[in-house]
């Protein structure tokens, strides 16, 4: 039963991270200066970056609200959680590709991550790992 409680801990800490991470500098823009994952999210336009990086953030601070409080179907909530900051990962990547414009923004932007953009990557496969590995 230890082992499954430090491996509920995992899932909280990858959600965290990605939290964390998302509010952090992530990449490197002109002139030195530095964006982090809300600089995406456009309320005017809402096309598919914005989208990818709404689902991002609230998934993962789902994840963490959830970890914290006890709730029935707490399993399913988590894979949701986990789902959603997946699939708002798929979403970027796909606003990102699909546009010829934002295609060059794409990849001139992971030329320049910073610590930012690697918490988020490593906290969404932390916490996938964590709940995967809880079954």
């Amino acid at each position: 039963m230890a082992n499954n409680k430090n491996l509920l801990k995992f899932y909280l800490i990858g959600m965290l991270a990605t939290v964390i991470g998302f509010c952090c500098p992530m990449f490197k823009g002109l002139l030195g200066s530095t964006r982090n994952g809300f600089s995406f999210i456009d309320f005017n336009s809402s096309g598919f970056v914005s989208i990818g990086a709404i689902l991002i953030f609230f998934g993962a601070l789902a994840g963490v609200i959830f970890s914290l409080i006890s709730v029935k179907s707490l399993g399913i909530i988590k894979l949701l959680a986990v789902i959603a900051t997946i699939a708002g990962v798929v979403v970027l990547i796909v606003g990102f590709t699909s546009n010829g414009v934002y295609k060059f923004i794409g990849e001139a932007l992971l030329k320049n991550a910073l610590f930012g953009f690697y918490l988020v990557v490593a906290g969404i496969i932390l916490a996938a790992v964590g709940y995967a590995t809880n079954k």
